[in-house]
């Protein structure tokens, strides 16, 4: 359910004022709760749509139009979340100069793209056969790429998962059990990528020592917290500067080594010993030949959202696009600070809006669990917010996904606590408890949007009336 359609349970028609989208403020100057409910759903749309990678992909190949052999031949390689439009974005610029296309998405998501585009559907969150017989295909396409052809690689969210290829002595069981371990475990993206990169043939810059002598570029919509190219699906076009150690350390960092299948606990054994080849790393030259380009970010959708809101009469400013750690201390953090801002302003000032992007992370919890990262972060929010008018925090992810249910995100304000009481449910012990989906589904708090097609992180968004 969009903000929209859940206030409008909260708010009749005769008591909002001011229709959805009209992003007016009512005569006295104040913003009531529907109308920043209205006013928040409009920026997470502005943040989204500065996202969408047809368009992102299609201007950075004009831009590098002087890349595109004349004689060679050009492969398209695409996997994650974002991986049918980025391609489509491709084929506006090249059309059939496209030689050859192969693309890994995720299991149920609509995937033509053109005719000759071999498409490959895997798991979410945990690879499958699918997942390997893409990867698999995608390694052979680089290897068949001559020192005149371009691989043009298409890396988005997800792809560390849909681009999974274990080496040829590791079961895809140990991977998919040890990559289970690390969620539930609530290890950070970039432990999780450090630990799968020395399981995998690909990852880690891989890829492009397949595609070699080939001319690689990969063009990145990035999810990772510093908006880089090699925190995206493994990294597998970029230097890795980690080891097999690291990657041992990791897991016994989080109490998982002794769970770690045999095989796998061999593998990463045989690393740490040298027997085993390494992830390439920086420096290498075999880079020279790979140029990565981030086309899109959460500092991009976060400005984007910045520029909306002041075009509707906000006095808005974007804080971070780092915004990262634990998912309700980041919510604590915003409320908190929406308290101060309110203290210090002026009572006859403009309305304010607070940006910040980023990518916060779970603790342990019960697998059974739909609360993702965005819902947490509102529920810690909503806590500190308890009976403060006048305020909303909505965070989403902009893939269209957060947790295991069917929510984007969820938006919270200073009745979130008390409307949450009244039917019966308490926010300090769902967060405790990492169960807060009940809670925010109950209230009509939860945001669905369904499959955006981009994924750069999670954006919130702080409106003060």
């Amino acid at each position: 359910m969009s903000i929209y359609t859940a206030v409008r349970k909260l708010f009749p028609d005769e008591q909002a004022g001011f229709g959805p989208g009209s992003g007016s403020t009512p005569p006295d100057g104040h913003k009531s709760e529907f109308d920043l409910r209205v006013d928040g759903e409009n920026l997470l749309r502005a943040a989204i749509a500065a996202a969408e990678p047809q368009a992102l992909v299609a201007r950075a190949m004009a831009a590098h139009a002087r890349s595109v052999p004349i004689s060679g031949r050009v492969y398209v390689a695409g996997f994650g979340t974002a991986a049918v439009p980025m391609a489509r974005g491709v084929y506006e610029v090249l059309g059939e100069r496209a030689h050859e296309a192969t693309l890994i998405v995720p299991a149920g998501r609509e995937a033509y793209v053109a005719p000759g585009c071999d498409i490959f559907r895997g798991g979410d969150r945990i690879p499958d056969e699918g997942c390997v017989a893409g990867a698999q295909a995608i390694r052979q396409m680089a290897r068949e790429a001559g020192p005149d052809d371009l691989l043009v690689c298409l890396v988005s969210a997800g792809g560390s998962t849909l681009l999974t290829l274990p080496p040829d002595d590791l079961p895809l069981a140990d991977v998919q059990l040890v990559t289970g371990l690390l969620l539930r475990a609530g290890a950070e993206p970039a432990e999780i990528d450090c630990v799968l990169k020395h399981l995998d043939a690909l990852k880690g810059g891989q890829l492009s020592r397949e595609a070699a002598p080939a001319r690689v570029l990969a063009l990145v919509v990035s999810d990772a917290l510093d908006g880089a190219a090699d925190g995206v699906a493994g990294g597998p076009l970029s230097p890795d500067a980690t080891r097999f150690v690291d990657a041992v350390a990791v897991l016994k960092r989080y109490g998982a080594w002794s769970e770690v299948p045999l095989a796998a606990r061999g593998w990463l054994d045989r690393g740490q010993c040298g027997d085993v080849g390494d992830t390439p790393k920086p420096g290498d030259p075999l880079f020279l030949r790979t140029s990565a380009v981030v086309v899109g970010n959460a500092e991009l959708a976060a400005r984007a959202a910045c520029t909306e809101a002041e075009r509707l009469g906000y006095d808005a400013q974007v804080l971070t696009t780092t915004l990262g750690g634990s998912a309700a201390e980041a919510g604590i953090f915003l409320a908190e600070t929406a308290r101060l801002v309110r203290a210090s302003r002026t009572s006859d000032g403009p309305p304010t809006c607070l940006i910040t992007a980023g990518r916060t992370t779970l603790g342990r919890r019960d697998p059974a669990s739909l609360t993702g990262r965005n819902q947490e972060l509102v529920l810690g929010a909503a806590t500190s917010l308890s009976s403060m008018d006048g305020v909303l925090i909505a965070s989403m992810s902009t893939c269209g996904r957060d947790g295991t249910g069917d929510a984007a995100g969820a938006t919270v304000t200073g009745s979130t606590a008390r409307r949450a009481a009244e039917l019966g449910f308490d926010c300090a012990r769902a967060l405790a408890q990492g169960d807060g989906y009940p809670v925010l589904e109950a209230l009509d708090d939860l945001i669905s949007s369904g499959p955006t097609g981009t994924a750069v992180g999670d954006v919130q968004i702080v409106l003060l009336s």
